[in-house]
């Protein structure tokens, strides 16, 4: 394999995943307080979710550095890597892709790094970073893989609901959901992270509802290529795959705990999908 696929930690892939396809992953910090965790290395997603449970504050996230990038490039271009793609999370949500750029061009005449904007987050992230290593494992050049990713960000949907939207005002990432910043304590927001930013896209009174809103979104795309699953310790998980049905265009490809990157953005208990229409 002559291209190398990198990401960052916001696309909660699975170790088995990352490790089946020989993705590198370079992982964001994750802040409480004075306290600084790398994602996935200081701290898994479960004791994240059980952190900000008993923290007196709400945690924080900052980008990896541009050495993090740098190094993981160089280390795949000794490993004999002729191209390195690096597809990450929505530049308007992070300094993450800016990072990557930087990196690269540090890099440029020495290495061949593309790095790619996927307009994504979380599990829509994922799909792209799964396509674009598949596409590597194939022998495709990064100059096809980068035209393939370009025509599958405009195919990738993402919708979430959330049960507050307190982390979402804190990160600063709260986009047009502001709008329902003045609602009654128990509207559940309902959000489209499609273009890659936060977008208002309904509320619901209760959970239930908010629930149903979220598998109506699914099932009214049709035949799928793919869907993805990411929740946040969401305790009714279960019951959200349970209501997608039997049909096998919309079992989850995979079913994953969202990360601590979009869980202290998110908040806790937040379920997330992410799908490809068929063609």
């Amino acid at each position: 394999m002559t291209v190398r696929i990198v990401t960052d930690s916001s696309c909660d892939l699975s170790t088995k995943v990352i490790q089946q396809h020989q993705i590198t992953v370079v992982p964001l910090s994750i802040c409480f307080g004075d306290e600084d965790f790398v994602d996935g290395q200081d701290l898994s997603a479960e004791a994240f979710y059980q952190k900000m449970a008993d923290a007196p504050e709400l945690p924080s996230t900052a980008a990896p550095s541009p050495g993090a990038f740098k190094t993981a490039f160089r280390r795949l271009a000794d490993e004999g890597a002729d191209s390195v793609v690096c597809v990450n999370l929505s530049f308007a949500l992070s300094a993450t892709g800016e990072s990557a750029q930087s990196a690269a061009r540090e890099l440029k005449g020495k290495v061949d790094v593309r790095v790619v904007d996927s307009g994504k987050v979380s599990a829509g992230l994922g799909l792209m970073v799964i396509a674009a290593a598949k596409a590597a494992e194939a022998g495709h050049s990064a100059d096809e893989i980068e035209a393939q990713l370009a025509q599958l960000k405009e195919r990738v949907f993402i919708y979430a609901v959330l049960d507050t939207l307190d982390n979402l005002k804190r990160g600063g990432r709260i986009g047009t959901a502001q709008a329902m910043l003045g609602s009654a304590l128990s509207i559940k927001p309902c959000v489209d992270l499609t273009s890659g930013t936060v977008q208002e896209a309904g509320k619901q009174r209760t959970r239930s509802k908010a629930r149903k809103w979220l598998v109506n979104q699914v099932l009214a795309a049709g035949e799928l290529e793919h869907l993805a699953v990411g929740h946040a310790n969401a305790n009714d998980i279960d019951e959200f795959i349970s209501a997608l049905g039997t049909n096998p265009a919309q079992n989850p490809v995979m079913v994953d705990l969202i990360g601590p990157v979009v869980g202290t953005h998110a908040g806790p208990g937040v379920i997330a999908v992410a799908y490809i229409p068929a063609s």
